[in-house]
């Protein structure tokens, strides 16, 4: 006589793993939150106890000090979470531009650890070790001293063209804006539109026929052909506002201080030799078949190195290129030994005027978390879009 089978367990029964694990999750989490409620509210008592004032009201208040430099216009007379906002973009950018400039030096840098040539290997391989081995403060303080101290003052700057070098940071003529210039941006974006069709159609013909076509010049010439063709259908304005030299300092034109240049150059130095072994072991974890394999084909060594072997190292690449993105971001907080004023360097100010220490640091991490958060998010949608499909 057959056995008769237990009943299956409700979906709200104890018995129920799904339910019990909902249940274990749920506890956890009213656990944390306890927990950090109470530490919340066991913090503002004691400030309140010890006459400390608490809350974000300061931040409507008048700041009451000027910044050296920023991207939007700020005066001493605003408020508080103005003087933030320009913190936060001075600290996004060095964190954008940082990032940039560092994918592309550390990516060079870990593709030229396989060149042929033992002089370009050599050198590649001193600057990872160099640089990498050297704390990033006293690398940002190397770059801010050079600046500072070595260059010559504004008086007698180092003429570089129609550009100016001096203890005073960078100065380059900017365009006058016209219309003309916002139909060439329109043109570029348009341009990059059509720049990554055509790598697509590229990538398709290559898959399908073997026949590998230009996916870096080409899409250049289509994005600069459209930004021209723009500028020209603006009316192509030429006006320049340029640099001149002055009695005591470099006038007019755009400048880059010499705090802005020694963090993002040293961050920039300092990340790129990670990235760059980080390139080099996801180039080397990709068979040495595949490499033989095209050049069976008849792929020249650059075209096997940017067809075969880096797109297969993309999905080792990435995730640990991710946390040096986030390192380099964070990193930014140290510009505050060098005087750039960054995020960190506001609210030090701010915490000083006003004594808001807990407020001002949390509005810190939450810049911070905010923007590591953000770039972890599109650094996974760039690894799922690379990561090899399986059959």
């Amino acid at each position: 006589m057959a056995t008769p089978k237990a009943p299956p367990p409700r979906a709200w029964s104890w018995r129920s793993q799904a339910f019990r694990g909902l249940m274990y999750q749920a506890i956890t989490i009213a656990i944390i939150v306890g927990v950090v409620g109470w530490l919340v509210h066991n913090t503002v008592v004691n400030m309140r106890i010890r006459g400390i004032q608490s809350g974000f009201d300061f931040l409507w208040g008048s700041a009451g000090f000027d910044i050296g430099e920023s991207l939007i216009a700020f005066d001493s007379g605003e408020a508080y979470w103005r003087a933030y906002l320009v913190g936060f973009t001075n600290t996004l950018r060095v964190a954008v531009l940082g990032i940039i400039l560092t994918t592309i030096l550390g990516t060079l840098i870990g593709v030229g650890r396989f060149s042929r040539n033992a002089l370009i290997r050599g050198l590649c391989q001193v600057y990872v070790e160099f640089f990498r081995n050297i704390p990033v403060l006293l690398q940002l303080l190397m770059w801010y001293l050079m600046f500072t101290e070595v260059l010559p003052a504004s008086s007698e700057p180092l003429v570089l063209g129609p550009m100016f070098l001096s203890k005073g940071g960078l100065n380059f003529p900017i365009p006058v804006w016209a219309t003309g210039h916002a139909v060439a941006a329109w043109g570029l974006l348009i341009g990059l539109g059509l720049a990554w069709l055509y790598r697509r159609r590229a990538q398709k013909t290559f898959e399908q026929t073997g026949l590998a076509k230009s996916m870096f010049w080409t899409p250049l010439l289509i994005v600069v052909a459209c930004g021209v063709l723009g500028w020209l259908v603006g009316g192509a304005p030429t006006a320049l506002d340029k640099p001149i030299q002055g009695e005591f300092a470099i006038e007019n034109g755009g400048a880059l201080t010499p705090e802005f240049l020694s963090v993002l150059l040293g961050l920039t130095v300092y990340t790129a030799a990670f990235v760059a072994e980080v390139v080099r072991g996801g180039i080397q974890s990709v068979a040495q078949g595949q490499s033989e394999a095209a050049a069976a084909l008849g792929l020249s060594k650059g075209h096997s190195m940017r067809l075969v072997q880096l797109p297969q190292a993309l999905r080792v690449i990435i995730p640990p290129v991710t946390n040096q993105f986030l390192n380099l971001t964070k990193n930014s907080s140290l510009a505050v030994a060098i005087g750039y004023p960054d995020v960190v360097s506001i609210a030090n100010t701010a915490i000083n005027q006003t004594g808001r220490a807990v407020e001002c640091i949390a509005i810190i991490m939450v810049v911070y978390l905010s923007t590591s958060l953000l770039t972890s998010l599109l650094m996974n949608w760039y690894n799922h879009r690379s990561a090899i499909l399986e059959r």
